[in-house]
């Protein structure tokens, strides 16, 4: 392990995996773009936690001024995800990769939690949404939800598509939500519309505090 990334895992309050192994529950992107190597991945249930769209986004999926909405695990219910094996030998150059991909802000949580495989269960790396950061936008409606991703474009795209390949990945595996599906139809109706003829402002209102970070 490297020095470098000894001190990012570290900065980054990832701790080293419980087990020999380390695994990594993907919820979101990571279900359909995980970007780093591992030697097997299974489907997975976190019980405890379910999947919101309910992190404000104003670096990689949107702006300081119009920030975007990504997912984050939030408390109750039950999330179905993909969980990865990383190799030993890789562990800590893949926890680096993650630190700097996810825990730009401390609005995610770092946390190994048991999830359940069909071959058993395994203590994974998971990123949970701290409810007490400003980056937390709790529960929007699903117009407010809408209107942010149909709006926001940051480094890494669009909110929009980011939530499109995200219900896509799950619809594929067997986990569609009618919910979610519904708020993304909506943003990409309001998509093409003019918003410089639309007065949308009110809509969403964002802390002026989120504007000073990630």
């Amino acid at each position: 392990m490297s020095h470098s990334s000894t001190h990012r895992c570290q900065e980054a309050r990832i701790a080293q995996p419980p087990s020999g192994s380390l695994w990594v529950f993907g919820y979101g992107s990571l279900i359909w773009r995980p970007d780093f190597p591992f030697i097997e991945a299974h489907e997975a249930r976190l019980y405890g936690y379910h999947r919101s769209l309910c992190v404000w986004s104003h670096v990689h999926r949107g702006t300081p001024d119009q920030p975007g909405l990504v997912f984050g695990l939030d408390q109750g219910g039950c999330c179905r995800g993909r969980v990865y094996r990383v190799d030993e030998a890789s562990q800590w150059q893949v926890l680096s990769y993650l630190a700097e991909r996810e825990l730009t802000t401390a609005v995610y949580q770092p946390r190994y939690l048991w999830v359940h495989t069909d071959q058993g269960r395994q203590h994974a790396l998971c990123f949970v949404v701290d409810k007490a950061h400003h980056q937390y936008a709790g529960a929007l409606t699903p117009d407010k939800a809408a209107l942010a991703v149909a709006r926001a474009v940051g480094k890494s795209g669009r909110s929009l598509d980011y939530l499109a390949a995200t219900l896509s990945e799950l619809e594929a595996r067997g986990l569609p939500s009618r919910h979610l599906q519904s708020i993304l139809q909506q943003a990409q109706t309001l998509s093409c519309t003019d918003f410089a003829h639309t007065d949308c402002g009110e809509l969403v209102q964002v802390p002026d505090v989120m504007k000073e970070s990630l």
